[in-house]
């Protein structure tokens, strides 16, 4: 049994005291599991980019659609994910200058899954994972030419 005493005298002289140990955050737990699920499952045309492999709250998903109206274009997406992930959905901001009708000028999105509450009831609910959100930002470019007239932002 440790003492209060042997602790104090192992501090003192004999050892080195244990750095205490950092506790990791349920985003952090939850990231592990769902990291590893969304890059087994990516869409045809997209890339998960971890700048560092430590860190998985923050990384870039590259989109570079097969088909549509958009082929042959890249499209650079940063995703963060809050502390309050899986009550609170990440956020999502594009990179890429393009014109589309659910991204606006400054790479805000429309896209009920990344809302915290909608009124359609599609918003983010903490049953979502990642590879929900990479799916939904994938089938932004799946649009066909015949609905690109009609403005579907949303505020």
């Amino acid at each position: 049994m440790i003492t209060l005493t042997k602790k104090l005298k192992s501090s003192k002289g004999g050892g080195l005291p244990e750095p205490p140990k950092k506790r990791i955050s349920i985003r952090d737990q939850l990231l592990v599991k769902e990291v590893s699920e969304m890059e087994s499952n990516l869409p045809e045309g997209c890339v998960a980019k971890f700048d560092d492999p430590n860190i998985l709250h923050s990384f870039c998903l590259v989109v570079s659609p097969p088909e549509g109206y958009w082929s042959g274009g890249v499209f650079v997406f940063s995703i963060n994910v809050p502390e309050e992930y899986n009550i609170a959905p990440p956020v999502v901001r594009c990179e890429t200058r393009l014109w589309h009708p659910n991204i606006s000028e400054e790479g805000e999105i429309c896209l009920s899954l990344l809302r915290q509450n909608s009124i359609d009831g599609l918003g983010w609910a903490p049953t979502r994972r990642l590879k929900d959100v990479v799916w939904g930002l994938s089938s932004l470019f799946m649009i066909s030419e015949s609905h690109l007239g009609r403005s579907v932002w949303c505020k």
